[in-house]
């Protein structure tokens, strides 16, 4: 029997209850709404709103309850229309009458707006763990790597002398922003929205710190209507994911870019790859090809919530049940990505060698150049067209600055002397670049250790 069937005087069609159930999505929430039931019946006794002997009734069955579900002892039924009736029916079921007074002073609006809160705040905790995992990867892999030389890009043209551990050490820098936009959102969200009822609050006399104390949120909503209708939480978490999703899909696209013939910076573990039904030869990196297509589905997410939530009255309204599947799915999403990529990171080879020779071939320390130049007072602008003459020669010839006769240096401009190829050296290009944030291996080194730092205070 439905919690409303009084007012009606005949069934619902069963079309409609297959429609409006929510049991099928919304059973992963259990623990979340247990605990929260534990809370509630715990309150109710000790301010005597009901017997204090009911209240231990209810506590024991919900535990109960709970173990059950976890050993798979009980099986969810799917023709509850939700977690919250599933769960009170079968307390209901086992403890009798006792099991009714549970709902004392609380409505299902209330009920989920808990329930999601207390589920997304352990999966935002979830999420911060697998994306330090991933900075704690990427940092083995760029301490190899703090003078293995590659090209620097802009607009995927070869550009100045970088290395391949300053190049992964960007992301981490993206990481760091993640984890912290999620720390955020998980800090809004702690607030306990239990004893807003339907809308309005009710006239028992409700300890809600109390019951906000027992399940560690920070305080309790200051609006009863905001507590029931405020969703800010599962957008704003969509959107801090959104933004980890676009940074895994830039290093997914770089990764495809590096691991094909073209690039041949890095090799993946054949365990992160796949082959082709038709080419023997083929070597797929599937994984991040999936992850950059997944962006595009954690976005849709994040583009449902804002768009359900957009023209909705207060206080609550029926579309808000659409708020678990796209924010539920955001997050697998992103787990399961991240899941994946950190072995991944751990495993693939870098090939210096040909990092070496992308960056010796793609005249990236033309800029240096033109410093060394203007050191020896020719104004830059002046230095720069010098410079770029000679970049058109080498292009010409076939050769590179580092192979370029002093004379050809000369006919340009007198200035130039032996020292120019230690000047334009890669190595030295790299290794002189000692602006905090560069990509020198001393500072690589200081980013690192940096980066270790700040996800240990964590």
């Amino acid at each position: 029997m439905k919690l409303w069937a009084g007012r009606f005087s005949k069934e619902v069609d069963g079309r409609v209850n297959d429609f409006n159930s929510s049991i099928s999505f919304d059973s992963r929430m259990y623990r979340q709404d247990i605990a929260g039931s534990i809370a509630h019946a715990t309150m109710l006794g000790e301010q005597n709103i009901i017997a204090p002997s009911e209240s231990e009734t209810i506590i024991k069955g919900l535990k109960s309850i709970l173990s059950d579900l976890d050993s798979g002892k009980l099986a969810f039924d799917p023709e509850a229309e939700d977690i919250h009736m599933f769960i009170e029916a079968e307390l209901t079921t086992r403890i009798g009458d006792a099991g009714k007074r549970l709902h004392t002073a609380r409505s299902r609006n209330d009920q989920v707006a808990l329930d999601i809160r207390l589920y997304l705040r352990e999966a935002a905790e979830g999420l911060i763990s697998q994306v330090k995992e991933l900075i704690h990867s990427l940092c083995n892999q760029a301490e190899q790597h703090t003078e293995t030389v590659m090209p620097g890009y802009t607009h995927l043209q070869r550009a100045q002398p970088i290395t391949f551990g300053h190049h992964l050490m960007a992301y981490c820098q993206m990481l760091l922003r993640d984890i912290s936009r999620l720390e955020d959102a998980k800090n809004r969200m702690n607030v306990m929205p239990l004893g807003s009822c339907a809308l309005a609050g009710t006239t028992y006399p409700l300890n809600r710190e109390r019951v906000a104390e027992l399940l560690g949120f920070s305080s309790v909503t200051m609006n009863s209507l905001d507590g029931v209708s405020d969703r800010d939480f599962c957008i704003e978490l969509a959107g801090a994911i959104s933004i980890l999703m676009m940074h895994l899909s830039r290093l997914s696209e770089e990764i495809i870019l590096w691991c094909s013939w073209e690039f041949k910076f890095i090799e993946l573990d054949d365990a992160f790859a796949t082959g082709s039904s038709i080419m023997p030869q083929k070597k797929n990196p599937d994984i991040t090809e999936l992850v950059r297509g997944k962006t595009g589905r954690v976005y849709g997410d994040l583009n449902t919530l804002l768009t359900m939530m957009k023209g909705l009255p207060l206080a609550y309204n029926k579309d808000m049940q659409e708020d678990k599947e796209a924010v539920f799915d955001a997050v697998d999403t992103a787990s399961l990505c991240l899941k994946t990529m950190i072995p991944m990171i751990d495993t693939m080879k870098p090939i210096p060698a040909n990092m070496r020779w992308a960056a010796a071939k793609g005249f990236i320390n033309a800029t240096d150049a033109a410093d060394y130049l203007a050191r020896k007072g020719v104004p830059f602008r002046d230095a720069y067209k010098i410079t770029g003459t000679l970049v058109a020669q080498c292009i010409e010839k076939d050769t590179t600055l580092e192979e370029l006769p002093l004379e050809d240096y000369k006919a340009l401009c007198v200035e130039f002397e032996e020292d120019i190829y230690q000047a334009i050296s890669l190595e030295t290009c790299v290794k002189g670049r000692t602006v905090v944030g560069g990509p020198a291996p001393e500072r690589v080194k200081e980013q690192i250790a940096a980066v270790r730092a700040a996800i240990s205070e964590e």
